[in-house]
């Protein structure tokens, strides 16, 4: 059982790796990319669009939510899993909490202002009254390297 969700949670890491290199590629964004999963299926996409379209809540955890908002006429996701390339800020820890997201995968650990367990423990506060699982370091270091050359190149 543990063995086939670690298949399922990397071939979802893939896909939200995909829509990072889009982010880069195609819109010269943060290359981050997050998938929304409800009973398996994809239910929203996003990758960051902070610079294009001029709004500091674009990031691609708050877009993959807002799509699957649309899609299934909901704002809450029970059981939903949310995949993400870098761990999740407290911005976006925060509207998976009101979204009651079950779980969420993220890759690449962020030093600076994570909030999935590395700087802050926002997803499984008791101060809440929802809790999101937490599990890190899916595809970590391709999460990572996607990064790491998006910035050397800007430098």
């Amino acid at each position: 059982m543990i063995e086939d969700r670690d298949h399922v949670d990397e071939t979802w890491m893939r896909r939200a790796l995909e829509l990072a290199r889009h982010a880069d590629a195609e819109h010269g964004e943060v290359p981050v990319g997050a998938v929304l999963v409800v009973d398996g299926q994809m239910a929203g996409e996003g990758w960051n669009r902070n610079i294009g379209l001029n709004d500091p809540s674009a990031h691609a955890e708050i877009l993959a939510l807002r799509d699957a908002g649309q899609r299934l006429s909901n704002y809450r996701f029970p059981g939903a899993v949310l995949y993400v390339t870098l761990e999740p800020c407290a911005m976006c820890a925060m509207a998976m909490v009101h979204a009651r997201v079950a779980r969420v995968v993220y890759g690449a650990t962020d030093p600076k202002t994570g909030a999935a367990g590395s700087v802050f423990d926002t997803l499984v506060s008791d101060r809440h009254n929802h809790r999101v699982a937490v599990h890190g370091g899916v595809l970590a270091d391709e999460s990572a390297d996607l990064l790491r050359t998006f910035f050397r190149k800007r430098r």
